[in-house]
């Protein structure tokens, strides 16, 4: 018996599939999104701004290599924190946010792909803007997220137009994302963004080429 039972585990083990953390998405208490194995070695977490062309750049450099190499092995998790900058980061960062886990890193990368023509009708938009100064930060958000094409965006992203007005005046994710601010720009006092920590460490502004080694000498240190 104790031999069939040995076979029988053996049989699974192999037959089992890889996790493919490349899908494992999570969310910490303070609303911050991780991506790949929860108890990876190493920890990367990403401060960053979609108004940030910095941010854009490292964006497009990291997500394929960062993913096949090091997160799909389960050797690295990246947690993704806001530090917001402005009323366009702000509304960007809500609707980042409106598919919820699975969605996220997709919808992020997005948003700094099409950061150029986005940030370009927001510039427009507030140089011809009347809105109030007094105005609501729902009202706020909403007529910037209009005036930006923020809503058509993410409505070709498969995010109706009614679920992203309604992302943007959630209160709860409101608060979180202004809450990673704060802890951004006046608990951490980063001096811009991409900022990292590396395992808590941390690493300040960087570039994909500057960080990797860094990723890598922590995943070989005992």
């Amino acid at each position: 018996m104790k031999a069939v039972l040995l076979a029988l585990v053996a049989f699974v083990s192999v037959g089992a599939s890889p996790v493919d953390w490349t899908k494992m998405v999570s969310r910490m208490p303070n609303g911050a999104y991780v991506l790949g194995n929860p108890k990876a070695k190493v920890r990367l977490v990403e401060y960053l701004s979609y108004s940030c062309n910095h941010c854009a750049e490292f964006s497009a450099q990291s997500a394929a290599p960062l993913k096949a190499n090091y997160v799909a092995k389960g050797n690295v998790a990246v947690e993704i924190r806001n530090a917001v900058r402005d009323r366009y980061d702000f509304a960007a960062a809500l609707l980042a946010r409106c598919g919820g886990a699975t969605k996220f890193f997709a919808q992020s990368e997005a948003l700094f792909s099409g950061q150029d023509a986005l940030l370009q009708r927001a510039s427009s938009h507030e140089a011809r803007s009347t809105m109030a100064a007094n105005a609501s930060t729902n009202d706020v958000l909403a007529d910037m997220a209009s005036g930006a094409g923020l809503i058509d965006f993410m409505a070709s992203r498969g995010v109706p137009s009614a679920a992203a007005n309604a992302c943007l005046t959630n209160k709860a994710e409101q608060d979180a994302v202004l809450a990673m601010a704060k802890e951004a720009w006046e608990v951490r006092k980063l001096q811009g963004t991409p900022s990292f920590l590396i395992n808590g460490r941390n690493t300040g502004p960087a570039h994909w080429r500057d960080l990797e080694p860094k990723l890598r000498a922590a995943i070989a240190a005992k």
